[in-house]
């Protein structure tokens, strides 16, 4: 049960790399970089031109770091299994879930302000807990953006005629027809 919180933690995680990027950029003094830029830096001398540069970078190389492994972490998947998927259906993502968050940090929230950063980490908590609880954590903006899509799939594995249902992350777009699989967790990944 761990591997599996943890699992979906870092894809989680992962998929905020934007808003990251875009709390970090809205993080840097840019009256500081008209200063000019000094090496080595040297305590008293060189600052660097972020307002708060423990929590933007802090962020910003979580997420870069969790999106990395989630990205190798898929590119490593190397089905074995046989499988032939009788139908497919494509489970439409609910964006909200993602965008919300993005619309948020345009209304003000900055690492300055502890009370409104600990209330969108809370907030963020409870998305992570619903995503993960409803299986929809693979429902993200970044593996739709890197060309990922999740299917609702009826499919036999090769030489039985069992019919099961289930869940599968695809690149790309799946028809019916024989495909390799790796089971993670309660998702399928097919790659033809």
């Amino acid at each position: 049960m761990q591997l599996r919180l943890l699992t979906a933690l870092v894809v989680f995680v992962g998929s905020y790399l934007p808003l990251a990027v875009i709390l970090f950029s809205q993080n840097i003094d840019y009256r500081a970089l008209t200063r000019g830029f000094c090496w080595p830096l040297k305590e008293g001398i060189c600052e660097l031109p972020l307002k708060d540069a423990g929590y933007s970078v802090g962020l910003l190389v979580t997420t870069l770091i969790c999106f990395g492994l989630t990205v190798v972490a898929l590119a490593l998947v190397r089905p074995t299994q046989d499988i032939n998927v009788r139908e497919a259906e494509y489970v439409p993502t609910d964006l909200m879930n993602y965008t919300l968050p993005y619309v948020v940090s345009f209304m003000g929230i900055n690492y300055q302000e502890t009370d409104k950063f600990v209330g969108f980490c809370v907030f963020l908590s409870w998305m992570f807990w619903i995503t993960h609880k409803s299986g929809q954590v693979f429902l993200n903006p970044i593996l739709i953006a890197l060309g990922w899509r999740l299917y609702n799939v009826t499919y036999n594995f090769a030489g039985s005629a069992d019919v099961q249902k289930g869940r599968a992350l695809v690149k790309g777009y799946l028809e019916p027809g024989r495909y390799r699989q790796w089971p993670v967790q309660d998702i399928q990944i097919i790659k033809p």
